[in-house]
């Protein structure tokens, strides 16, 4: 399939469509391969790239179509094993039978061969279409016609059940792949006008209908509105939002028309971002998947060599050697030691464990991080945005009787207006629309401190007590006597006061610890906020470890203590202090609705809704994935082990050997497929 694409006179492509993109890149993920040309669907056989070798159909061929050769067979095989059976006859004989036989033969043994051949092309020489290929071309040059049919029949039979497997494995994802729409309807020139969504710029208003999905993320202009999130939470119920509050990608509007406000480009949208980690997720292979892998292209030298031997030693050593019976025996041991239910099952078990995952809200950037995430011995979580809302709200302003009030507010709210943090929100809210005539310079962030800048050439510190330490600014009073979040102002290197805010714990916050310790998981608390709230949240939560005061150095070295107890440590957090440690534990997990984007680009497993419940979750899929990951393999070396002895002696048939390859595949498959299936 040769296919050359169109452009106009600005380089944009005009040809394929975005549903050719999106089966393109859920074809990659299934495949483990990059998307050479992600915008065109590639289906034809002959461009097939497979890790595994297994041709998988495209979602637009019927499930007859997949059948329909696999059925050709099996009728002939049928008429056949009538004729030469149950029919009392003596026409069905010689080049007729023969021929009967081949014809039985070629619709489901042509395209394995062909694999074959350009498998030995690509320089991949012992794949399990060799195999296929010399155990049913040597059953046909020994006379044994109708059992050389059956073997590859069963096993296209096989091949049609994978591809049906994989289709439902894929759903999940092309599900998520498809949520942005390619067109939004605009307000311009108090006109409404339809355009490309990645031609949209920020700023841009959106007009959104009742049942249409947001295209871009932004800000609600009107009143109040109700979406539904599940595509990105994977929570069903549905989310109100009120005026300025922040809507997402892939959102869809459930009421009245709606205004939303553009605040991040296309490509930048936090959907963009998600896709990009699903997209990215399959090439980080688990410990287990890159072993088995490594695994099948040495054991299956092995096993040629092994059934040649079987066929050729015994003619040094037996007493009567008899070439057609111990070829069988060989072709026997080829066909049972064929790898297919290891090499489709477990990539497929984890791809089910990621997709199970993303249903539920939850993105694993990798197959590895579903084997680390099941092993867990210990949970750090930052305290704001993780365990409690992020939601402050300012309960007490203290200020210096020598302070305008209104000055200095408006002072402190054009600097916070400078930050992402909840606490910019609540200062916001509090204080009201930003002064535009207050002129910034210097402004600067200080990690773990707080926000710096200069107005009309004097210095604004705004932050905590540790800012005010940091450029020697005096206090006099006690930060430790004040239970809320403190937010010290200093000007022209003078105390000016403070205001105190506070914020909520979540309401899921409790069960999760609860959960986390039935699951046997050690649990210790973080944050840069004041030790006395984190300690009052920790109380209220029941956790035993918690510290408050740190630096993002400070919770660096806390992690870096419990790893040197060799226990695996999973690190929780959404700000973009928590980056360093996100990216020192084992598993970092970062929150995807509030989060900032440094610590989704760092976690290794985003948590959309920013649920904490999600946690113990994450860690439960990963325990069964890897579950059932083990039970394919046990159950596949299990029965093939089995078999192979008494294939070697003589006491297996190729019938027993059809079900060693084929049965065991499909057995381990629908074992890996069960993980879709399941609540967690």
């Amino acid at each position: 399939m040769n296919h050359t694409h169109d452009y106009d006179a600005q380089g944009k492509q005009l040809c394929c469509t975005e549903e050719n993109k999106i089966n393109a890149q859920a074809d990659a993920l299934i495949k483990n391969k990059p998307v050479k040309d992600s915008c065109c669907a590639t289906d034809d056989h002959d461009q097939h790239t497979d890790d595994d070798g297994h041709d998988h159909v495209s979602s637009s061929d019927s499930n007859f179509k997949l059948f329909l050769p696999a059925a050709m067979s099996l009728i002939a095989l049928l008429i056949a094993l009538i004729l030469d059976n149950y029919v009392t006859q003596t026409w069905f004989t010689g080049w007729l039978r023969i021929g009967w036989y081949v014809a039985a033969y070629l619709p489901v043994g042509l395209p394995v061969l062909r694999e074959a051949v350009e498998s030995i092309i690509n320089g991949d020489v012992f794949s399990e279409f060799l195999l296929m290929s010399i155990a049913t071309i040597g059953a046909f040059a020994i006379g044994e016609y109708p059992e050389g049919v059956a073997v590859m029949l069963f096993y296209s039979v096989g091949e049609v059940f994978q591809t049906l497997a994989v289709k439902r494995a894929k759903t999940n994802i092309k599900t998520l792949l498809d949520q942005r729409p390619d067109e939004v309807t605009v307000i311009q020139y108090n006109k409404a006008i339809s355009l490309k969504a990645e031609t949209v710029n920020i700023g841009d208003i959106i007009q959104l209908k009742a049942g249409e999905k947001l295209g871009l993320d932004g800000e609600l202009l009107s009143e109040t509105a109700s979406f539904n999130t599940a595509a990105l939470t994977g929570e069903s119920k549905p989310d109100t939002k009120n005026k300025g509050d922040a809507v997402l990608a892939g959102m869809i509007n459930l009421n009245a028309v709606s205004l939303v406000k553009v605040t991040a480009a296309y490509t930048d949208s936090k959907l963009s971002r998600i896709l990009e980690l699903v997209q990215n997720a399959a090439a980080q292979k688990a410990p287990t998947e890159l072993f088995i892998r490594k695994f099948a292209k040495i054991y299956t030298p092995i096993v040629v060599a092994l059934a040649i031997a079987i066929c050729v030693l015994p003619y040094f050593f037996a007493e009567t050697y008899v070439f057609s019976e111990w070829l069988y025996r060989a072709l026997i041991f080829l066909v049972i030691s064929c790898p297919c239910a290891l090499v489709i099952s477990i990539p497929l078990g984890y791809f089910g464990g990621i997709g199970a995952a993303s249903k539920n809200g939850i993105l694993f950037k990798g197959s590895n991080f579903l084997d680390t995430i099941s092993t867990i011995q210990h949970v750090v979580m930052d305290k704001t945005g993780t365990m409690t809302e992020g939601v402050f709200k300012v309960q007490e302003v203290n200020l210096k009787p020598d302070v305008n009030r209104d000055e200095i507010l408006n002072m402190v709210n054009a600097l916070e207006s400078q930050s992402t943090h909840p606490v910019a929100t609540a200062i916001n809210q509090f204080v009201g629309a930003i002064d535009n005539e207050i002129i910034l310079n210097k402004v600067e962030e200080i990690s773990g401190h707080g926000l710096k800048a200069e107005i009309d050439g004097k210095e604004l510190l705004v932050g905590n007590f540790r800012l005010l330490d940091k450029f020697s600014v005096g206090y006099d009073i006690d930060p430790a006597s004040i239970v809320h979040t403190v937010i010290a102002i200093s000007y022209d290197r003078k105390f000016a006061g403070y205001l105190t805010i506070a914020d909520s714990i979540k309401e899921d916050a409790q069960l999760t610890i609860a959960t986390l310790k039935q699951l046997g998981v050690n649990i210790t608390m973080l944050s840069g906020d004041k030790n006395s709230v984190v300690q009052f949240v920790a109380k209220q939560l029941g956790i035993d470890n918690a510290f408050g005061d740190l630096l993002p150095e400070d919770k660096v070295n806390k992690v870096k203590e419990i790893k040197a107890r060799n226990e695996t440590v999973a690190f929780v957090g959404d700000g973009v202090n928590d980056a360093p440690v996100v990216a020192l534990s084992d598993v970092g997990i970062a929150m995807g609705g509030l989060g900032s984007d440094a610590t989704i680009e760092t976690a290794d497993v985003v948590i959309q809704d920013d649920k904490p419940s999600k946690i113990p979750t994450a860690i439960a899929i990963g325990k069964q994935t890897k579950r059932i990951v083990w039970q394919n393999i046990s159950l596949a070396f299990g029965v093939k082990a089995i078999v192979l002895i008494l294939g070697v002696g003589g006491l297996a048939t190729m019938w027993e050997a059809v079900f060693a390859d084929v049965g065991v595949a499909l057995l381990a498959i629908f074992n890996a497929v069960r993980i879709q299936r399941m609540k967690f």
